[in-house]
């Protein structure tokens, strides 16, 4: 069975665009933001919804937010991108997580919270009334793109919203997510949020 190209996908979608949609991009970061908005703001209208229960501690959530605010008002394609942020809400990562804290990353403690983060992220989307949703989690090499889109679909079939097809990091997305953040000089993270098992 042929793997589906979600770039690909998501270049046609935008190519039968007839009007601006609005879209709701789930961040996990300012990094991981720069080169999708970058891609998407000529063709979206957007609000970053960051909603990241997972960052730990509360002090590196607060650090990421600063860094998703800086980007947007210094980098032009954030000029007209609204940023939405619900309660950090740590509870619900743990609730998610419970049981599953020995595993690494990539395992099924990742499955779950990109769940989490998706489900809040469509149901926003739904109450909001935009035309998609979608993630920057696709920039990472090291986040599965399949398993997210896959996840976004049937998301968007429970809530009634269009997913928007991803994988950022194809067409050298990842590597320009890193040029753009040396050249606002934004923070880079070296884990994705969650922290040490022992720490969850």
């Amino acid at each position: 069975m042929q793997q589906r190209n979600y770039q690909r996908e998501m270049d046609a979608l935008i190519a039968s665009l007839d009007v601006r949609p609005r879209l709701l991009l789930h961040s996990c970061c300012g990094p991981c933001s720069s080169a999708c908005l970058e891609r998407l703001a000529p063709h979206f209208d957007i609000d970053v919804f960051f909603y990241n229960p997972n960052i730990l501690p509360a002090e590196e959530w607060e650090k990421r937010l600063f860094w998703q605010k800086r980007l947007l008002e210094a980098a032009p394609f954030g000029k007209d991108v609204g940023l939405i942020v619900p309660e950090r809400d740590e509870a619900a990562f743990r609730h998610a997580a419970a049981g599953l804290e020995g595993e690494s990353e990539g395992g099924a403690r990742c499955t779950e919270c990109f769940v989490l983060r998706l489900s809040r992220t469509a149901a926003a989307a739904r109450e909001g009334g935009y035309d998609f949703f979608a993630t920057t989690l696709t920039v990472s090499p090291h986040k599965n793109a399949p398993l997210i889109n896959a996840i976004g679909e049937k998301l968007a079939g429970e809530h009634g919203v269009f997913w928007l097809p991803s994988d950022f990091k194809k067409r050298d997305g990842y590597r320009r997510s890193i040029a753009l953040s040396h050249e606002y000089g934004l923070y880079r993270q070296s884990w994705c949020g969650c922290g040490l098992p022992e720490d969850l």
